[in-house]
């Protein structure tokens, strides 16, 4: 039976899998809170720590690094503090150094205020800027507190992969801390917290197979963490207060466990994307590609059609029954213009679709694809003739 819709939305959020679905409902009947000290408690306490253990694996972090939080933007709210613990003393981050191509839970600075907050540009393929990011931190006066770099390890919209390690490099000698958003990379890209990388990785959940509501903040060490932003009965070693969603971070480990094996397949994916890409050139032959003059997540391709609205193209892909962004979906169902394509140099009104795909997308969902986006390039045609 030909398939009647296609789900090419990944980087939004990722189908739940089957694993963690049935993690999930295992977790369901499990009464106990995990801070219970009974057998109940202790039982319910096992399916926490198997799931921090399982997460930890997919970044090759320490299990007892990984605090689990409702999601990646309370990660993210967390990690971006000037207030931070190291043992019973304190530390102070004066200044948040963030990339103009950032996701916004990063971009708008968490709990700097804004004159605290440096943006650094990126190139027209959407990487860093490397020089004016090590510039900005020789200038940084250390008198005042530490700088504070935040970057995402992969972009959201155009899938451009960041060059963290370079990144690392000049925040470790300029004696900064580095938090990188790994949300979109999780899965994608191999991820190695025990090589010079990040400082802390922000993860999310449902980016993976997982369930939504639910993430964590992995730390490479336990030297020092932010002051908690989730005060409560000492949850997460006093991290995050609350009382843990078990089954959501159930869900999560088992995701976790999928997604590491997943990386075994990323060619698979690649390829994939490269077919895509080849039916969006053959059938728009003036379609602009963005990224692809850097790295790029082997799953997501981020695409204009000239002439045509994003906003407008989504619509009539969505009623041809394909799903897929018009940029990212985290504005509350906003569509507009792509604050990563103007940080890329491309203007203020631009618009672009974005197609993510996953392991479970078929041939058929591609297809379905093709068929519409022919109809739209027919439509687009018959309005230039008629013009």
């Amino acid at each position: 039976m030909a398939a009647t819709r296609a789900y090419l939305d990944y980087n939004a959020s990722a189908p739940l899998n089957a694993e963690a679905r049935s993690a999930m409902i295992v977790a369901l009947d499990v009464a106990a809170n995990p801070s219970s000290v009974h057998a109940e408690g202790r039982a319910a306490r096992r399916l926490i720590e198997d799931a921090r253990r399982d997460v930890a694996r997919l970044v090759n972090a320490k299990p007892e690094h990984v605090v689990f939080t409702s999601g990646a933007t309370e990660a993210a709210s967390t990690l971006l503090s000037p207030d931070w613990q190291m043992g019973r003393g304190t530390v102070r981050m004066s200044r948040l150094y963030v990339c103009e191509a950032d996701h916004p839970c990063l971009l708008n600075g968490g709990r700097f205020p804004v004159a605290q907050l440096t943006r650094i540009g990126v190139d027209a393929n959407g990487i860093a800027d490397l020089g004016a990011l090590a510039a900005a931190l020789a200038a940084h006066d250390k008198a005042d507190g530490l700088p504070l770099v935040a970057i995402h390890a992969a972009n959201n919209e155009t899938g451009v992969i960041q060059p963290v390690e370079a990144i690392a490099g000049i925040v470790k000698a300029a004696g900064g801390i580095l938090v990188v958003d790994a949300v979109q990379a999780a899965g994608r890209i191999s991820l190695d917290m025990s090589a010079p990388y990040a400082d802390y990785l922000i993860l999310s959940s449902h980016k993976i197979g997982g369930p939504k509501g639910v993430g964590a903040m992995v730390a490479a060490s336990d030297l020092m963490m932010p002051k908690p932003l989730v005060n409560g009965g000492g949850q997460e070693k006093g991290h995050r207060g609350g009382t843990e969603n078990l089954a959501a971070i159930a869900g999560f480990g088992a995701a976790a466990r999928q997604a590491l094996a997943g990386l075994n397949d990323v060619d698979v994916l690649a390829r994939r994307r490269d077919e895509v890409e080849t039916i969006i050139k053959t059938l728009v032959n003036d379609a602009e590609i963005f990224g692809t003059g850097a790295p790029r997540l082997a799953n997501t391709t981020f695409f204009a059609i000239p002439g045509i609205k994003a906003e407008t193209a989504q619509i009539a892909f969505d009623l041809a029954g394909v799903a897929l962004s018009a940029g990212s979906a985290c504005s509350s169902g906003k569509v507009g213009p792509s604050h990563v394509l103007k940080a890329m140099g491309y203007g203020d009104g631009l618009g672009a679709l974005r197609l993510s795909i996953g392991h479970a997308t078929s041939a058929e969902d591609i297809e379905l694809f093709r068929t519409a986006l022919a109809g739209i390039a027919a439509r687009r045609t018959g309005r230039e003739r008629a013009a």
